[in-house]
C-alpha cells in the first residue's frame, strides 16, 4: 500500500510558467496622459508664482506716495495725522497692508470715533473717518478743551465755531467710565431743559459734574418765570444775577421747570438768590445772596429757606440749616 501510494505524493510537479506582459499601447497612452497633466499643472504653478510675484512684489502694486491715500470724513483730524498712521507701509505692496491694524491706530486718534480702511486696486488705500460730536467745553485748570458724549477729551482745533456750556469736574485722572457716566447725566439734563424751553442753554455758562449724583447748574437771567433779557451794559441786573441750581441726577425737566415757575416768589420771599437746591421731593432751599446779609439785620436771613415746591410766599418757612 506504501508503496502504491508514494508516487502520488513524491512526483514532482512541472513548474507553472510566468508569462510576462509587453510593453504595449495602452501603457503609452497612459504615461503620455501623466506627463502631459504633471506639464500642465508645472504651467499652472509657474502662472501663480508670477501672478503673486506681481501683485506682492510689483512697484505697479506698492504704496508710494502719500496721494495714493484717500482720505474722507476729516474736518477736525488732521491729514497728517492719518498719513502717519500708514508711513510705515511706504514702498509696500497695498495687499501687504494690514487693514484692521490700521484702522486700530486710526480710531485710537482721539478725536476719530470709527475709521473704515479698505484697498482699491491697484495701488490706492480709501480711509473714510467718522468723528467725534463735541458737547461741551471742559475746563482743566486754566485751559479749555472739549469732550463729547462718551467723556472722550478732545483738543481744541484751530478751526472750529464752537458754542458750548463749559463742564467742570472731570479730568483726564478720571477713570474713562466714570467720564462717560457723568457726560450722560449732562446729556440727559441738557435734552430735558431744552425740551421744556428752547434755546434754555443759552443762558447756561457752567454746568459742575464733580459729583456724580448732582447736575449743579450756573444759570443767568432767570427773572420772574422767564428768561430775562441783559440790560443795556451787557451784563446781568441784580436781580437776574447768576444763580448756582442743584438738580441731582433725574427729574430735569420737572426740576427745572419748577425753577422757571417759582423763581419769582423765591426772590420776593429771601430777596437776591445765591443758590437753589432741588434735590429733595417736594421742596427746595433757597440760599440768600451773602451780599444781602450783610445789609440786612444779623439775625434776618442767615440760614437758607426751604420751599414746598406747590406753596406760596406766605407758607414759606425759615430754617435753621441747609439741607445739602
Amino acid at each position: 500500500m506504501l508503496t502504491d501510494e508514494e508516487p502520488k505524493y513524491l512526483r514532482r510537479q512541472k513548474p507553472l510558467e510566468i508569462k510576462r506582459r509587453k510593453f504595449g499601447k495602452r501603457a503609452w497612452k497612459t504615461y503620455l496622459h501623466l506627463s502631459l497633466w504633471a506639464a500642465a499643472g508645472l504651467a499652472g504653478a509657474v502662472v501663480v508664482y508670477e501672478i503673486g510675484h506681481f501683485l506682492y512684489a510689483s512697484p505697479q502694486m506698492a504704496l508710494l506716495h502719500p496721494g495714493q491715500i484717500e482720505i474722507s470724513g476729516t474736518h477736525y483730524v488732521p491729514r497728517q495725522s492719518v498719513l502717519e498712521i500708514f508711513s510705515a507701509d511706504r514702498g509696500r505692496s497695498v495687499l501687504h497692508i494690514p487693514l484692521a491694524e490700521r484702522r486700530h491706530e486710526l480710531e485710537s486718534i482721539p478725536w476719530v470715533e470709527s475709521a473704515t480702511v479698505r484697498r482699491a486696486l491697484p495701488n490706492h488705500i480709501e480711509v473714510e473717518i467718522t468723528e467725534r460730536t463735541p458737547v461741551a467745553f471742559l475746563r482743566q485748570g486754566s485751559g479749555l478743551s472739549l469732550i463729547d458724549v462718551h467723556g472722550v477729551i478732545l483738543d481744541r482745533p484751530l478751526q472750529g465755531n464752537f458754542n458750548f456750556p463749559v463742564v467742570t469736574g472731570i479730568s483726564v485722572d478720571v477713570p474713562a467710565d466714570e467720564r462717560e457716566r457723568r457726560m450722560q447725566l449732562f446729556a440727559g439734563f441738557t435734552q430735558q431743559v431744552q425740551e421744556v424751553r428752547p434755546g434754555a442753554l443759552d443762558q447756561v455758562s457752567v454746568i459742575d459734574l464733580s459729583s456724580g449724583d448732582d447736575v449743579v447748574a450756573t444759570i443767568s437771567g432767570l427773572q420772574g418765570g422767564a428768561i430775562a433779557p441783559a440790560d443795556s451794559s451787557g451784563g446781568w441786573g441784580a436781580s437776574e444775577a447768576p444763580i448756582k441750581v442743584h438738580f441731582g441726577d433725574s427729574d430735569f425737566a420737572a426740576k427745572y421747570r419748577t425753577l422757571l415757575d417759582k423763581i419769582g416768589e423765591w426772590r420776593a420771599t429771601v430777596g437776591r438768590i445765591e443758590s437753589v437746591d432741588l434735590r429733595f421731593n417736594g421742596e427746595a432751599v433757597v440760599n440768600q445772596d451773602p451780599s444781602m446779609r450783610t445789609q440786612s439785620a444779623p439775625s434776618s436771613s442767615k440760614a437758607p429757606v426751604t420751599v414746598a415746591e406747590n406753596s406760596s410766599p406766605a407758607r414759606t418757612a425759615k430754617r435753621g440749616a441747609a439741607k445739602h
